[in-house]
């Protein structure tokens, strides 16, 4: 069924025109409804330079402001009341989109969230989960939680970012059992720091396929599908990949370009080297949904491409059609029940 994604056009390293050839790319080959949402005499231009974009289902909503990489987000947040994330996440609220997507600040993006569409009943912070992949193969993706949204975390947050993270990839990736692990220095339960061994027992009596702790090794390895940690190591553990694959790729092509017989090697392993660009590709998988608040928000990397804003939109749509939020507000009374904490403190 075709959703309706408002996309935050004037966030992004390169918005609006990522934003603008990532919405005609989904309009065109996904099928789905695309709100534009920015300045509207900007937007209109953009759209003006793309001929292909006639009479694909692509509308624009106007906001005044935006809020820029280099604002602070708190801040801006509070100031900048009628910014294009803002106006897109009240679209969300009020029934008028299916979800929003956004390569902008993502503090503000986060923030805003949280403050316009609210938290699910029952989780007391919401939680950024990552797509990596694996040596599995393209269909076997793990998801990480939380990559950067809550710095400091305690033991019933890890736990309700496992029973979050567990039901995203079912809904989505169509996993029947898949393995929860949480990230620690060693597969022993004894080793950890304080948080991870407080975490475990909580996570043993969820209703989920705990497998206990979990190295930086497996987040690659295909045989763990959900890893549980807080936002500062998850941050530190996404960006440490990103510049990973940079460096491999750029080792690879000064390699491949040394002398005329490794560029004749690599004109013939050039399909399988563009397998590999893309299976480690992030445009593939659009951005990270920000799991736990009501409504539907996908937080896209900033310097965003097209296809990773297409493949964004598509995520937002999978996001709400799979109806990942109801799951998640059904499986929160069962932490509570767990926790045995009242409703006051998830907030």
């Amino acid at each position: 069924m075709n959703k309706r994604i408002a996309v935050d056009a004037m966030g992004g390293d390169h918005a609006p025109e990522s934003e603008v050839a990532g919405a005609i790319l989904a309009a065109s080959e996904l099928g789905h409804e695309v709100i534009l949402v920015g300045q509207e005499t900007v937007l209109r231009e953009h759209l003006k330079r793309h001929r292909e974009a006639a009479g694909l289902p692509i509308r624009i909503v106007n906001a005044s402001e935006f809020i820029t990489m280099h604002d602070s987000a708190a801040k801006a947040v509070r100031t900048k009341k009628d910014s294009s994330i803002r106006v897109a996440c009240r679209m969300v609220r009020d029934g008028e989109a299916d979800g929003v997507v956004s390569a902008g600040n993502t503090g503000a993006v986060m923030a805003t969230a949280k403050m316009v569409l609210r938290p699910i009943p029952g989780v007391e912070r919401p939680a950024l989960a990552s797509v990596f992949p694996t040596a599995k193969g393209p269909d076997h993706p793990a998801v990480m939680a939380d990559v950067g949204a809550n710095v400091d975390c305690t033991a019933t947050m890890l736990a309700q970012f496992a029973l979050m993270g567990e039901i995203y990839v079912r809904a989505i990736f169509g996993y029947a059992s898949p393995r929860v692990g949480i990230l620690s220095i060693g597969e022993e339960e004894h080793k950890g720091n304080e948080l991870t061994r407080a975490t475990t027992p909580l996570l043993k009596d969820l209703p989920i396929n705990f497998i206990g702790n979990v190295e930086g090794r497996d987040l690659y390895s295909g045989n763990v599908e959900v890893i549980v940690c807080d936002g500062f190591i998850g941050n530190v553990a996404l960006k440490v990949s990103e510049g990973l694959v940079e460096t491999i790729r750029q080792i690879l092509k000064d390699s491949m370009e040394a002398t005329v017989t490794r560029k004749l090697g690599y004109v013939l392993s050039k399909p399988a080297f563009d397998d590999f660009k893309k299976r480690l590709d992030y445009s593939e998988y659009g951005g990270a949904p920000l799991l736990g608040v009501q409504g539907c928000t996908i937080v896209c990397h900033g310097r965003s491409t097209p296809k990773a804003i297409r493949n964004a939109i598509r995520v937002a749509a999978e996001f709400a059609e799979a109806k990942v939020n109801r799951q998640i507000e059904h499986e929160m009374s069962r932490l509570r029940e767990l926790t045995g904490m009242p409703d006051a403190e998830f907030v």
